[in-house]
């Protein structure tokens, strides 16, 4: 609520572009496709299949065309050639049908997999990564930017296709009337050139309306979680005005690109207008002259209008591409995160304990030049019951959290049964130990699921027991459904 003050100014966050280029980036996202190898096969050979199906419906028009132009031939070939261009369009209805679908399922389960991967490295990283890493833009990568990622590769397919559409299309044309062609070729150049000059400026803009929703979003988690003590300080007004000014400055940065991308399409089709005008007003002549076929014309203008398509296409997923990749450069950013805690590679299990912990002149800091304990030396026997005191901010809490190895010792040792805790495995230590924290987080669920919790084979009959040995057993049976009570979050509604 009031670490915000010094980022309203979204600039102040980073430029998603990422660290990695955007091959390394695409080549990690598509080394996740190698299970679903049998799915993008399928997916590539429909396409193909596709393309050669829209390429080829000018040509079959352009055949019936000049098949029933005088002198008209026999009635057959007509004939034939409906049935090839229903045949085709069927083909083409098929083949793009299982194309999408293929290619849908490839683009989700990679997200699927990219998200477990990202969840599951998150489980494993150590606390001092939440520490210094803000929750809201945890959950931005997470929410965010894999949903940037999934927008991208449910364009990507597309976007191959479009390439290969746009490849077939002037080859066709080529080799129909490479003269007419040619002429038509006249207006790509210009229609290269601002396409580069719209990437160039409408860059920053899309980039300005990512880091105004990242401030939204990391602004509107801190909110919702502080919520308690906004009421309770009566922040209310205040902290509408703030979230209203964070969220007019994501409305400008959106209306601004929006209205970038808009004068893009009204260019492309002054440009497609031309090269249409260019080929009737030519060809029509042409025709005129008994140069050239009627049905040539005809196709022309169909393909130009396939032609410009792909254009537009690809100019708009380039932008989305551009988003994505930094999206997925941010995700990756997480995955290559080192935990700073490791297991040595010849850590034994812990035995059974028996309950003698000692700390050994153990000094510790979260941060450099900050310590927060100096020199402990703490010996506690199997069977002594032993209280820490002090002041707020003095280590009580960072001592328990070095014996659960959440944080490692800067100096000395800490040793359970004479072991070194950073020489035997975590989880065999851990779940030998029983911890209350000191802020209790109770999981969406039921009681019974937070009581078993990781103990997933504890029977119904022990829970009851561990609940009524820390006296909260009355408390449950008099609840409406007992044990299956439903935990909402945090447990706010107990």
């Amino acid at each position: 609520m009031y670490g915000w003050k010094g980022i309203t100014d979204v600039s102040a966050f980073d430029d998603r572009r990422g660290g990695l280029k955007d091959f390394k980036i695409l080549f990690r996202l598509m080394h996740y496709t190698k299970p679903y190898k049998a799915l993008v096969a399928l997916g590539m050979m429909t396409m193909i299949i596709y393309t050669a199906t829209v390429v080829a419906t000018p040509l079959i028009i352009l055949m019936a065309i000049d098949a029933i132009v005088p002198p008209i031939e026999s009635s057959s070939r007509l004939t034939v050639l409906v049935i090839i261009f229903f045949a085709n369009t069927l083909l083409n209805y098929v083949t793009h049908y299982v194309h999408q679908v293929a290619m849908s399922r490839v683009s989700q389960n990679l997200l699927l997999d990219v998200r477990d991967d990202m969840f599951n490295h998150l489980q494993d990283l150590s606390m001092s990564y939440y520490d210094k890493s803000q929750m809201g833009r945890i959950m931005s990568r997470l929410q965010n930017d894999v949903f940037q990622v999934q927008e991208f590769l449910s364009q990507l397919a597309i976007t191959f296709g479009d390439i290969l559409t746009l490849s077939a299309i002037i080859v066709t044309m080529m080799l129909v009337d490479w003269n007419l062609a040619i002429v038509i070729m006249v207006v790509v150049p210009p229609l290269i050139l601002l396409a580069l000059i719209w990437q160039r400026y409408s860059w920053p803009r899309f980039m300005r309306v990512r880091r105004a929703l990242a401030v939204v979003n990391g602004n509107l988690q801190e909110n919702i979680s502080g919520m308690r003590v906004i009421q309770s300080l009566n922040r209310e007004d205040e902290n509408y005005r703030h979230f209203t000014s964070l969220n007019r400055t994501h409305l400008e940065a959106q209306l601004s690109s929006q209205r970038f991308s808009a004068s893009l399409m009204p260019s492309v089709e002054i440009l497609s207008g031309i090269a249409m005008a260019v080929v009737v007003a030519l060809g029509g002549v042409m025709v005129i002259n008994g140069n050239l076929e009627i049905g040539v014309v005809v196709a022309f203008a169909l393909y130009i209008q396939r032609f410009f398509e792909p254009i537009r296409n690809l100019t708009m997923q380039y932008t989305q591409m551009q988003r994505a990749m930094t999206s997925a450069s941010h995700i990756f950013e997480v995955v290559d995160e080192k935990p700073e805690i490791t297991e040595k590679s010849n850590a034994l299990e812990m035995p059974q304990i028996d309950g003698e912990v000692c700390f050994e002149n153990v000094n510790f800091r979260y941060t450099p030049n900050v310590p927060i304990l100096k020199g402990v030396n703490l010996k506690m026997r199997q069977g002594e019951t032993v209280a820490v005191v002090g002041a707020t901010g003095a280590g009580k809490t960072t001592l328990s959290s070095l014996m659960l190895r959440l944080y490692d010792v800067t100096e000395g040792r800490i040793t359970v049964d004479g072991h070194d805790i950073r020489d035997v495995v975590r989880s065999s230590l851990v779940t030998q130990i029983g911890t209350v924290i000191q802020e209790p987080f109770l999981f969406s669920g039921t009681i019974r699921d937070n009581i078993r919790f990781n103990h997933l084979n504890v029977t119904d009959h022990q829970i009851v027991q561990a609940a009524q040995s820390v006296g909260i057993h009355g408390f449950i049976s008099q609840l409406p459904e007992g044990y299956d009570s439903f935990v909402g979050e945090k447990g706010g509604n107990f």
